[in-house]
This record gives structure tokens, sequence and C-alpha cells, in this order.
């Protein structure tokens, strides 16, 4: 029992089919492995070229912010001697010796406004003395009156008729 067909004139024949029917199918994985292998290449030859636009891109624009920073940097030393001079010019140095001299005076100042204050406290606490002093020197002063008038009264009467 044989199986076979003919197409367009030839007899093709049952193992026929079986043998090339496997074989057709290895070429036809070979070229679709071929053609996406072929695809990936291209994709990545792109990307590299994509990265070496990039790249150059990149080179101009660090080539920039080099210029550009060595003009900050032309600035920034410019702007340290300006502050140098200023400086020099206002003597920062020598604050510091004033600096010294003022905090001495005013610690003397402030010890001196301790003792004032307590001068003050002692002055004010001796005016409370003396206020409630003058009450009784007139209290005082009316009675040595009163004994000078009763001691001329016996001068003048000494038998107190």
């Amino acid at each position: 029992m044989s199986i076979g067909f003919s197409i367009g004139g030839f007899d093709v024949k049952g193992w026929m089919v079986a043998v090339a029917v496997p074989v057709l199918s290895a070429v036809s994985g070979v070229v679709y492995f071929g053609y996406d292998t072929f695809n990936r290449f291209e994709d990545a030859e792109s990307s590299a070229q994509e990265a070496g636009d990039g790249v150059a891109s990149l080179t101009v624009v660090l080539g920039e912010a080099v210029d550009a920073l060595q003009d900050t940097d032309v600035a920034i030393n410019s702007r340290i001697q300006t502050l140098e001079q200023a400086i020099a010019d206002n003597d920062v140095r020598g604050l510091n010796e004033r600096l010294a001299t003022l905090t001495t005076s005013m610690t003397q100042i402030l010890e001196q406004q301790k003792v004032l204050l307590d001068l003050r406290s002692q002055i004010e606490r001796s005016t409370t003395i003396t206020d409630g002093l003058g009450d009784k020197l007139d209290i005082y002063d009316q009675e040595i009156e009163d004994i000078w008038t009763a001691y001329d009264s016996l001068v003048e009467n000494p038998l107190g008729n």
C-alpha cells in the first residue's frame, strides 16, 4: 500500500512527503533565525549610531560647560580679590582688639550698674524710713513744745494756783 499523488505530471510518493516536510521545516526555521538575527543586528547598529550622535552632542555640551566654568572661575577669582581688598580696607583684624576692649568696657559697665541698683534700693529703703520719721519728729516737736510750755507755766506760778 503506497500512498502517492500526482502534481503537474510528477508522481509524488508518501515517503517523499514524509522526508520533505521536516527538511522544509528545518530550512524555514534557519531562514527565520537568519532574518531575526539580521534585524537585531540592524537595530543594534542604529542604536549604536544614535548613541554616537548623542556622544557627539554631549561633547559639544560639555565643551560649552567647560567654557562657562572657566568664565565662572574668572568671575569668582575677581570676587575673592574684591572681598580680600574690602577686608584689608576695613581692618577686620583690628576689629578683634576693638571687640575685646568693648567687651571689657561692657563688663565694667554691667558691674557698675549692679552697684548702682544696690545703692538705689538702699536709697529707696532710706527714703521709706525717713518718711516715717518726719511724722514722728512732728509729734516729738509738739511734745517738747508742750513740755516747755508746762515748764514756763511752773516757773511763773510755782505753786500751781
